[in-house]
């Protein structure tokens, strides 16, 4: 078998225009409607999309490498290094802290070149404990030759499948050299497509041990943060891709096993983040409407530190039903004090009480 990276002509890239450009020209549309809606809204409002965002991106892209990651711990990591109050009062453990830097390194500072130094510390904030599960593994620098044959492999251990192999350990260093090059003096080529270019082409390499999606999908954020021109993030191209996982993988596959030809990977690419563009407006209107649910709740005064951080957790999505003591132990406080808060809540009409009595009492937001 002979992966693209083999073939004579690699890397000179090749595609379709004719079918790329109406994708293209469709998503460009989509990315300025977007933008122009964010510019309309107020600072704080900005903020909350801004971390919803990013939250569902490094959740997004740790889940299709398997790993679920706690997203209160993810959030409120983010809301911390973006100074949101009350959204970031979960600790996060070291090695959520160590993916939210990456994310926010990558996206934060897109405008900061790319170097080999920048990608070590990407990846050692990936794995600060130098290792993957249980194997310990090299860290902050490209992979060793012990670790060839490298095959990009998916699925559950014992079923995995083999999508390509890698180039070999001894070629890391001219290939790193070639795709930073490119990726820092490209002209010509829409922004967009670079982001899509340049996930094929260092997931093709795949420098690293280990971490080579998660930091392949943020080389693509950081090339679209460059085609928005804004450092804000308001749309997750990784929480489309996970609901997608399939046709990514195939998608990669696909092109790995022709000639230098990529169309078909970019079509992919362009129509995931159209996807992803088109579920950012629904999130949009998701944000508005807890926008308007605060400003109901504020004309009667405001609620103290610990009712805010309830109300918001029900506003993003708490699951199951809100009682005393779960209140209690996201407030950080005690279950007499939480029941004192949820009774002002339920005289100002903001939380109603549902069905049923004593510890199964359940309260529900209204509006």
């Amino acid at each position: 078998m002979t992966y693209i990276h083999q073939q004579k002509d690699w890397p000179r890239f090749r595609w379709n225009e004719g079918r790329l450009l109406p994708l293209l020209a469709k998503v460009r549309h989509q990315q300025g409607r977007l933008l122009g809606q964010m510019e309309g809204l107020g600072f704080h409002l900005r903020g909350e999309a801004n971390l919803e965002s990013l939250t569902s991106e490094v959740i997004g892209s740790s889940a299709i490498e398997g790993e679920k990651l706690n997203v209160e711990e993810v959030r409120s990591s983010i809301a911390r290094r973006l100074g949101i109050p009350h959204a970031g009062t979960t600790p996060a453990s070291r090695h959520v802290e160590g993916v939210v830097e990456m994310m926010i390194d990558a996206t934060r500072k897109f405008d900061e070149a790319l170097t080999a130094e920048r990608l070590f510390s990407w990846h050692a904030a990936l794995f600060p404990s130098g290792r993957s599960g249980m194997q310990r593994i090299t860290v902050g620098a490209w992979r060793t030759e012990e670790a060839d044959p490298m095959q990009v492999v998916s699925g559950a251990m014992g079923r995995e499948r083999v999508h390509f192999e890698a180039p070999e350990a001894h070629l890391l260093d001219a290939e790193i050299a070639s795709f930073l090059e490119w990726f820092e003096g490209v002209e010509g080529i829409d922004p967009v497509l670079n982001a899509g270019i340049a996930h094929f082409w260092f997931v093709t390499i795949h420098p690293f041990e280990d971490g080579n999606g998660r930091i392949a999908r943020a080389i693509a954020d950081m090339a679209l943060a460059r085609a928005d021109g804004v450092a804000d993030r308001f749309y997750s191209m990784s929480y489309q891709i996970e609901k997608e996982r399939k046709q990514y993988y195939d998608s990669l596959e696909s092109s790995q096993r022709g000639g230098m030809d990529i169309t078909l990977w970019l079509e992919w690419f362009l129509g995931c983040l159209e996807r992803t563009l088109e579920q950012a407006q629904e999130n949009l209107r998701s944000i508005l409407h807890k926008a308007r649910i605060w400003e109901g709740i504020s004309q009667d005064g405001p609620v103290n530190e610990r009712q805010h951080t309830v109300i918001n957790r029900l506003l993003d999505g708490f699951e199951g039903k809100l009682s005393t003591s779960k209140y209690a132990k996201l407030a950080k406080c005690s279950q007499d004090t939480a029941l004192r808060d949820i009774n002002e809540l339920i005289a100002r009409k903001i939380l109603s009480r549902e069905a049923g009595g004593g510890r199964s009492t359940g309260y529900r937001l209204l509006g």
